[in-house]
């Protein structure tokens, strides 16, 4: 009688004396993977008979999903808005140097830029899962040109662009390309807004309002042409007003599609945005809370001057200045830090500060089947942390890529 034992002779790694978080609770269990997958081990015993060929003790750790950063400038001297030869170089640096923060897979972020920058940078950006190069690219985060002057704030007005009606036409014109684009921001008050909100939609790219003087109603109609996300909550467009929310209404909002949920990124850097007003947002909306870094080519680097895209930026501290003004652009927080502060400052659970790192840009990008999780059948990209949610150890596919 033929053996049963292995449906496949990869070896298999059981992570034991760790609690997983899944189904949204740490759970004590062991962790098992193969082939860089999660592994169901009810189905490994009953129908495979197989067992562990290697375990891997995490000291009573917490096993969390990878880190997701939907919003990264750059990082470590590297500017993704800037046309260097070495735009993979670059990535490829800042990709290996943010797994010390528990990422395991990003988006590249390009500021508004000149369309030149965009013709060169993208065609070099490809999507990969990652590995002990550095974390995964899940496609480009374009923030701008289609914003609004007012709330540009650390982007050069020279280079923003109007719609002229040609809908895709008018932004392949300025980016060249949308192939491995995940998101775009964009200011949903523009005229010719609304269809390229519904066209970027059908092509599977997420839209994101931001940067934009837009009223609660244009934000509602763009959201029913299929925007899922907000930009930054708080920075970056009209401060809350009782008679009109403009986009921070959309949180609460009556007029959002049913079975859609929306988005919101924060940066819990505890400079951007003060933790009365992140207390705000995570009651009124959890579910759709997103922590990005929005870091910059100063994040791992000592203060002083240095540039984003097109501008310089002066370094004081933690905040991230246009040189000569106190307009702040983009931030020097990691990944890893802005959990902390977000579970420190909303008195959150461990499990919704890590999960608003892990599941829910997944979901935003619509990769959760796959990411974000770790439920069976998922990748194995995952953090090890301890108590006090500081990164241990980090793995892509089930290997280990980076350790404290």
């Amino acid at each position: 009688m033929p053996s049963n034992k292995s449906v496949s002779d990869a070896p298999i790694t059981q992570f034991i004396n760790c609690r997983i978080l899944r189904d949204h609770r740490l759970q004590r269990d062991d962790l098992w993977v193969r082939e860089g997958k999660i592994l169901n081990p009810e189905k490994l015993f009953f129908d495979e008979e197989g067992f562990a060929d290697l375990q891997v003790d995490c000291g009573d750790g917490i096993l969390a999903p990878g880190f997701i950063d939907v919003q990264i400038n750059g990082g470590y001297g590297v500017d993704f808005s800037q046309a260097a030869d070495d735009i993979s170089g670059g990535m490829a640096l800042v990709a290996k140097k943010i797994l010390e923060h528990g990422v395991t897979s990003f988006c590249p972020t390009l500021v508004t830029s000149p369309p030149h920058i965009y013709h060169k940078v993208l065609p070099q950006v490809s999507v990969d899962d990652g590995g002990p190069g550095g974390a995964g690219v899940l496609g480009v985060h374009l923030e701008g040109p289609f914003i609004s002057r007012e709330k540009r704030g650390a982007h050069p007005e020279r280079y923003l662009c109007s719609l002229a009606g040609g809908g895709l036409k008018d932004l392949l014109e300025v980016y060249g390309s949308l192939d491995n684009v995940a998101i775009v921001t964009l200011a949903p008050e523009i005229p010719g807004s609304l269809e390229v909100v519904r066209q970027l939609k059908e092509r599977g790219i997420t839209v994101s309002l931001g940067h934009s003087v837009a009223d609660l109603s244009q934000a509602e109609q763009a959201v029913q042409h299929g925007a899922t996300f907000i930009t930054h909550l708080f920075n970056a467009m009209l401060p809350f007003h009782h008679r009109d929310p403009g986009i921070v209404g959309l949180l609460t909002s009556d007029q959002v599609p049913e079975n859609r949920t929306i988005f919101y990124g924060m940066i819990a850097d505890g400079i951007h945005t003060n933790p009365a007003a992140l207390r705000i947002a995570h009651r009124a909306h959890p579910a759709g809370l997103v922590l990005v870094t929005d870091a910059i080519t100063a994040m791992g680097l000592p203060p002083g001057r240095h540039t984003l895209g097109q501008q310089d930026i002066e370094i004081e501290g933690l905040h991230a200045y246009v040189a000569g003004t106190k307009t702040l652009s983009g931030s020097i927080a990691t990944m890893d830090m802005c959990v902390r502060h977000f579970q420190q400052a909303s008195g959150c659970s461990l499990e919704a500060a890590l999960e608003a790192a892990s599941l829910h840009p997944a979901q935003l990008l619509g990769i959760s089947h796959r990411k974000g999780t770790l439920n069976y059948g998922t990748d194995a990209d995952f953090v090890l942390l301890d108590d006090e949610l500081s990164v241990r150890a980090t793995y892509i596919a089930g290997h280990q890529v980076w350790r404290k």
